[in-house]
């Protein structure tokens, strides 16, 4: 039963379309018959497919002869399947992945200025930034790798560990190329020490 879902939301959709625009053609009987398009639950994904595409061909018949308000709705239903709807869903995951990221690579920055006695460049957008995309590679990676370089093969350096933050530089010289970790002695170093999450997600909001 629950595989006739989509294809009601589909033509409940297209009916909203259809209402909106209203088409030059596009009479109160073509209307009522796109209103009574017949459902019913198909046995499986072949009829699922094969149900769709029916629907899609009558709506084609009821459409005017411009090709452009043909093309125009069809490309409009095809986008609203089932393959978009998934293509969203894992949008939405990934950026709650990235989003409880943020706030753990912020705290790990926190935690690092007060053991490596580092602060924050004096202009705190730029650490946003950086941990911005320290968050972004440890979801699509699984690793912290640096942001702020070119690589050929992300996946293989993640891997490596030899740019992972801290990377290997930090680590040995306290050499941060992202400048995200600034030693009192660097021009750039401001007096904060620490971020909270919800700092860095409004520095980074307009960018």
């Amino acid at each position: 039963p629950l595989l006739i879902l989509p294809a009601i939301a589909l033509v409940l959709l297209t009916i909203h379309i259809v209402s909106d625009q209203q088409p030059a053609g596009l009479g109160l009987a073509a209307k009522a018959s796109i209103s009574g398009l017949r459902l019913s639950a198909p046995a499986g994904p072949r009829a699922t497919h094969a149900r769709w595409g029916g629907v899609g061909q009558q709506l084609q018949q009821l459409l005017p002869s411009n090709p452009l308000n043909q093309r125009s709705l069809m490309l409009r239903c095809q986008s609203s399947g089932p393959e978009a709807s998934a293509g969203s869903a894992a949008a939405v995951d990934e950026k709650e992945e990235v989003d409880k990221a943020l706030v753990a690579m912020t705290n790990f920055a926190n935690r690092y200025n007060r053991v490596a006695g580092t602060t924050y460049c004096s202009d705190p957008s730029i650490a946003a930034v950086v941990i911005k995309g320290l968050a972004e590679h440890k979801v699509q990676l699984g690793a912290p790798l640096c942001p702020c370089r070119h690589y050929d093969d992300k996946e293989a350096e993640a891997q490596q560990g030899f740019w992972n933050c801290p990377c290997v530089p930090m680590r040995e010289r306290k050499e941060c190329h992202c400048m995200l970790f600034l030693t009192e002695d660097n021009g750039f170093a401001g007096d904060t020490t620490s971020l909270t999450p919800e700092e860095v997600a409004s520095l980074i909001s307009n960018i």
